[in-house]
């Protein structure tokens, strides 16, 4: 999302919560998981989830390999949820693609997504729902992964 509405700050334990993300306000929430770490306890965004875009797998911080096993649910105009492979600190994704899931309610979806050996230990996955009228990024969801 390229303007987000941003919402409050949630505080879950000491040292994490969440922020509720939408491209209007009306339009379906991401929630984003942030916490603080390191020795500076800076915050870290741990992942992302949006209703219409459950993943199951891969799992938070599991050690992926390429191709990566995608599988969840989701709803999505016509049924395609857009998919990437991130690293830490690179601005452009290793690979995007993309899964097919429910058009009208939810449904379950499985892919696969191939790509390049990563510089970096460790980075993401990230699904998300496009636009039809403008191409933004209407919601996402993302699981943190290793790489290698």
């Amino acid at each position: 999302m390229t303007a987000p509405l941003v919402g409050d700050f949630t505080q879950g334990d000491g040292r994490s919560g969440e922020v509720a993300v939408r491209l209007t306000a009306t339009g379906p929430v991401t929630t984003v998981l942030v916490r603080q770490l390191g020795s500076d306890s800076s915050w870290w965004v741990l992942g992302a989830g949006a209703a219409d875009i459950s993943i199951t797998s891969p799992a938070w911080n599991a050690k992926v390999s390429s191709p990566v096993v995608l599988t969840g649910t989701s709803v999505a105009f016509e049924g395609t949820v857009q998919t990437q492979v991130r690293q830490d600190g690179a601005l452009e994704p290793l690979a995007t693609g993309f899964v097919t899931g429910g058009s009208t309610q939810m449904a379950p979806f499985s892919g696969t997504l191939a790509f390049p050996a990563p510089t970096e230990r460790l980075g993401a996955i990230v699904l998300e729902t496009i636009s039809a009228k403008d191409g933004s990024v209407v919601q996402a969801s993302v699981v943190r992964i290793r790489l290698r």
